[in-house]
């Protein structure tokens, strides 16, 4: 038996705004609801058959199908959600429909119409130390393909626009019977934008988009780490003919120091002290990576390796007022180039003995040495 026509069967035009195809469905439908048609069977078909009408109308994409195909657009084969076992109205939607419902989110997602996102573009970005500790807006300049300006990022000339592609009706998608299975692919006309360009841009040559250098304003945060990641949403490539353009990511790195080492939110400094201030005692001054100075007291018989902590003299830490500490290492720093004098009072020095008083961790290992080779003389 024939389908009778989704439009007569609602009692509208075919050209009806969806207001006019709202308001006539609500009238219909309160008229053969089953809750007022008790044990009606023919109340209760003609609610299925205006819901069915209903549900593919409202639908856009449903109604351009419907309007271009008739009924054949929902039957195996067809455009729409397909026929027998596993189509029609109150169905299972097709077995590309299943498939999406299984595989979908494995997959990426479910189905998509439409060109896809413009591609994400990656930026390496180098600053110094002192940048990295105080943060600073950068101007970047990114290759990249933007939006066409002749014709908005549509692909169409000036004064033309895209139409509904023929083979799909604007659907994107078309379905195709292999044996048991109806099988739903992309449109391979229009690549599953719906739209096809008939009067290409000549500045694009259709794509909607153009080869460009963009100037960009970035700002690195005080406290950034090496091989931090900044993302910049919708600043990567623009999509074909207006689609969602994807993202900027600016891959930061932080350039070595000629003086400072950095741990984290900490900073190291090997300092050198000369050989007299580390046995006498004294004070030496060091930059702090804030553009600042510091006194460190030395005191009298520092070894080299020493740590002296400067406490907030560190690295900022990111998104927090915090900063880390500082460290100095000490380096103690032998003579080189004396001169014949201070020779002769090293020597003297060297003469006054107590070697073990002035000279403990070598007079000790020295002793243990010595204990060592007479072990092995027994």
């Amino acid at each position: 038996m024939a389908k009778q026509d989704y439009y007569s069967l609602l009692g509208v035009e075919r050209g009806c705004s969806q207001e006019e195809l709202k308001k006539a469905y609500r009238k219909l439908a309160m008229k053969y609801h089953p809750d007022r048609n008790p044990g009606d069977k023919a109340a209760e078909q003609k609610f299925k058959d205006i819901n069915e009408a209903y549900d593919v109308l409202k639908d856009e994409q449903k109604r351009a199908a419907y309007d271009r195909y008739g009924h054949a657009a929902f039957e195996n084969g067809g455009m729409g959600g397909g026929g027998g076992p596993f189509g029609g109205a109150g169905g299972f939607g097709g077995f590309a429909d299943i498939f999406d419902e299984m595989f979908g989110e494995f997959m990426g997602g479910g189905r998509r119409s439409g060109p896809s996102r413009g591609a994400d573009l990656r930026f390496n970005l180098e600053v110094t130390l002192e940048e990295a500790f105080a943060g600073k807006q950068a101007t970047i300049r990114v290759p990249t393909l933007a939006q066409c300006d002749t014709c908005g990022g549509t692909g169409a000339e000036p004064g033309s626009k895209p139409v509904a592609c023929p083979s799909c009706a604007g659907i994107g998608r078309i379905r195709a019977q292999q044996g048991f299975f109806t099988i739903e692919r992309t449109c391979p006309q229009c690549g599953g934008a719906g739209r096809v360009i008939e009067r290409p841009c000549k500045t694009c040559q259709g794509q909607g988009r153009t080869r460009k250098e963009k100037t960009l304003q970035v700002q690195i945060p005080a406290g950034v780490e090496d091989g931090t990641r900044i993302r910049l949403a919708g600043e990567g490539e623009s999509g074909v003919r207006g689609s969602a353009p994807g993202d900027l990511y600016i891959f930061v790195s932080v350039a070595p120091h000629r003086i400072f080492q950095r741990d984290g939110a900490n900073i190291y400094c090997r300092v050198p002290i000369p050989m007299t201030t580390a046995a006498l005692g004294g004070t030496v001054e060091v930059p702090t990576i804030d553009g600042g100075r510091a006194k460190v007291q030395i005191p009298a018989g520092t070894q080299s390796g020493h740590q002296f902590r400067l406490k907030g003299k560190g690295m900022s830490v990111l998104r927090s007022p915090a900063r880390g500490d500082m460290y100095i290492q000490a380096v103690v720093e032998t003579p080189v180039n004396l001169t014949k004098k201070q020779q002769e009072l090293l020597r003297e020095f060297e003469k006054a003995g107590e070697h073990d008083k002035t000279s403990p961790e070598s007079a000790g290992f020295f002793t243990r040495v010595k204990e060592f080779f007479e072990d092995l003389t027994e």
